[in-house]
């Protein structure tokens, strides 16, 4: 039987409430209503019902904002272009004290503009049942004019006591890692009790093919089509397709899966325009509890909302390898366990999974002379650690400086050219997590079950910070499938902030592409001098060699004089002559950029002239990204050659002595006859492919001189090594 009832008015706005009635349910009152941290929250954002227009075209854009204690708890998603709004969000609180209503705000969004208010409600959290689910209806309102219908808002609540339980059990927490980020993500609080679990339950693997018969937004009846994908807290987003109805994307993302019932995937598409909102063409959704699973499945959405289809591939398969337990637990001290890993990743099971390219271990111990980021000179630090789009955290150590965390995080490795990154926040339960410091280290720059301080950077890995982080990495991983690997696209990053336009970044990447630049125009300045004969003997020198090679020219000869390069610096370098420079310059715009995003994050809420010409700042950051692209190709091209990741210049020795023996032995014409079948075959072989370029997909891998300048390991203060800390300890 159902019921309404009017909960206390707080601030004039009314709250209408529909609850199932339980007669034998305990009432929150004969709870104690003082004591803090008692009480979790757990609710469901269902709907929204005949919300209030607020666009043009009759329509809204709304989302929700969860507010206790004037402290914003949760933000909902966009739904876009709608009245009657379907989220099926949940979020899970800690509630203080009962007596602080949870107050509840509707926005429209306005891309670049202030959002517009669309009503708000409270809801009082003392009229609850404890430990009983309840059906919540809030009637929006508007302080102004109380009379206006602004709609209802459906939610399902259960509040349940905690009773002191809050700091050991594992729960789920809303941060927002950047305090930039208008998005707030989900991340998983270790639970002590548990000894090794695992975050995730398996993999979703979706594969973006194409767009079919998709909406004109464009006057010249044609769109700019690219798609957004959210499963929970992860997001990606494809590339654009210019003037298109019927795009070819050809992408593949990774999605974790935390529930075992699976989950809900949105969907979205949208028509980019430069210089304004981008126009939304419609959504679809994907159900993963109807997929089975380790199968693949070939979907055709149709866009609700708008028009067309998009057509995907749908994988769901186990959970990797990823766990986390105490130091006492170690996989690889354990000799059954190591002589497990070691046959698993050795040069015998080549073929056998090929994404499974190796093992990681990180043992995070501890850190020392941490940044005090609270008022009582302490920190509530804990620990991130991320491999790609995998991300693992510590439990926070309260009031400390120096904290011991004593976890082992292990990661499969699907590319051994990944960084991973250690991040440590300051916990801070009524705003976004504080950065006290990051590394990021390369796995092939480990050195095995070595423990080393590592000094924190700063968010721009630029310069150090306060304090240092003490790591201990194993890495296994099978050198072949690491190759293959290499020319295959990288794993993409969930969506991150977009580009911003930065004069010193801009400035930046013009000097790294001139210096780019200039090492052609030097070569053709070389060139000339010897046709002019400024030196007779280089001169006569060149002349001889220039009828030499052309008189005996053959096309193997072009990756026998690369290879003859790549050989000649090694030889360099293993003699002491290493001719690679430390590159300054770079380090020192990078510094300038830092002072220049200190100085941005003063100045967020003075907006200057340039954030409201959206089409100059769109041109200048398609520049300046271009500009970046350049000068890290180049950059990667010469780091190839001077060795800077031996394990690729080794890979480029390897693929250079293929390619001239194969042009030695084998006619141009057969070679090319090859390729051809290939190329026109491939897609009638493999309709869905994902088209790469392998050497582009190598030159990837290359890190260009300002992640040189990142992955730099600094070097601590003696005072922090371990054997320092002993005779200081002893004295």
């Amino acid at each position: 039987m159902l019921y309404s009832c009017k909960l206390k008015s707080v601030c004039n706005l009314p709250v209408i409430y529909n609850k199932k009635i339980n007669t034998a349910g305990t009432s929150n009152t004969d709870v104690p209503l003082a004591v803090p941290g008692m009480y979790q929250l757990d609710i469901t954002l269902r709907r929204g019902q005949s919300l209030a227009a607020r666009d043009r075209g009759g329509t809204s854009d709304p989302y929700v904002k969860f507010k206790i204690g004037g402290k914003e708890v949760f933000r909902s998603k966009i739904i876009h272009k709608s009245l009657n709004p379907v989220w099926e969000e949940k979020a899970c609180l800690l509630v203080e004290h009962l007596k602080e209503p949870l107050y509840i705000k509707v926005f429209d969004y306005d891309f670049g503009l202030q959002d517009d208010f669309m009503g708000s409600a409270f809801l009082d959290l003392t009229q609850l049942e404890l430990n009983r689910p309840t059906d919540v209806t809030v009637t929006l309102k508007d302080p102004h004019y109380p009379d206006h219908d602004l709609g209802i808002i459906l939610l399902s609540v259960v509040l349940t006591p905690k009773e002191g339980e809050h700091r050991d059990v594992t729960m789920l927490m809303r941060k927002s890692w950047k305090r930039s980020s208008k998005f707030q993500t989900q991340s998983l609080r270790l639970s002590d009790v548990h000894r090794k679990p695992h975050l995730w339950r398996g993999i979703v693997s979706i594969t973006l093919i194409e767009g079919r018969d998709l909406k004109a937004m464009d006057s010249n009846g044609l769109s700019d089509p690219y798609v957004k994908f959210r499963l929970g807290h992860q997001k990606y987003k494809s590339k654009i397709m210019p003037k298109t109805l019927n795009p070819q994307w050809r992408e593949q993302f990774d999605f974790h899966l935390y529930e075992e019932r699976g989950g809900i995937i949105d969907i979205t598409a949208w028509d980019k325009d430069a210089g304004k909102r981008d126009d939304f063409i419609g959504r679809c959704q994907i159900d993963l509890s109807a997929l089975s699973r380790e199968q693949t499945h070939k979907l055709e959405l149709q866009l609700e909302e708008g028009e067309g289809h998009l057509v995907l591939l749908v994988t769901l398969t186990a959970s990797a390898t990823v766990s986390i337990s105490d130091l006492s637990i170690n996989s690889l001290e354990d000799p059954k366990e190591r002589e497990e890993i070691l046959k698993r990743y050795s040069l015998l099971r080549i073929f056998h999974n090929l994404k499974d390219v190796g093992f990681l271990q990180v043992k995070v111990i501890r850190a020392e002379g941490l940044m005090a980021a609270d008022v009582t000179g302490k920190s509530d630090p804990f620990c991130v650690v991320e491999l790609n789009n995998d991300r693992l955290l510590t439990h926070t150590v309260y009031k400390n400086l120096n904290p011991e965390w004593n976890k082992v995080f292990t990661f499969n490795i699907k590319d051994i050219h990944s960084v991973l990154e250690v991040t440590v926040y300051d916990e801070d339960r009524d705003r976004s997590a504080d950065f006290l410091g990051k590394v990021a280290i390369p796995l092939l720059s480990i050195q095995n079950g070595e423990q080393k301080a590592y000094v924190l950077k700063n968010k721009q890995l630029t310069g150090p910070t306060k304090g240092v982080i003490y790591l201990e990495i194993d890495v296994i991983f099978n050198a072949v499938k690491a190759s293959l690997r290499t020319l295959i696209p990288k794993e993409q990053k969930y969506i991150e902030e977009e580009n911003r336009l930065s004069k010193q970044l801009l400035l930046r990447n013009f000097i790294r592409m001139k210096r780019c630049v200039m090492v052609l125009v030097n070569a053709a300045y070389y060139i000339n001098s010897c046709f002019a004969w400024d030196s007779p003997a280089r001169s006569l020198a060149a002349f001889v060699l220039f009828l030499f090679v052309v008189w005996n020219f053959e096309l193997y000869m072009i990756p026998m004089v690369l290879l003859l390069l790549l050989t000649w610096n090694y030889f360099l370098i293993i003699s002491g002559k290493d001719n690679r420079q430390r590159d300054t310059v770079v380090e020192d715009m990078l510094e300038d950029e830092e002072e220049e995003d200190d100085k941005d994050d003063k100045d967020s809420e003075k907006k200057g002239f340039i954030n409201k010409i959206y089409a100059i700042q769109e041109v200048c950051i398609s520049v300046q990204n271009i500009l970046d692209e350049v000068a890290s190709f180049g950059e990667r091209i010469k780091n190839t050659f001077n060795w800077t990741i031996p394990f690729l210049s080794w890979l480029a020795i390897v693929a250079l002595c293929a390619f001239t023996v194969i042009l030695y032995f084998i006619p141009l014409r057969y070679i090319v006859l090859v390729w051809g079948i290939n190329k026109f075959t491939k897609k009638l072989r493999s309709p869905y492919a994902i088209d790469n370029n392998e050497l582009l997909d190598f030159l990837s891998r290359v890190p260009s001189d300002v992640q040189v300048v990142q992955y730099q390991e600094l070097k601590p203060d003696p005072s922090h090594s371990p054997c320092k800390r002993k005779k200081n300890n002893l004295g």
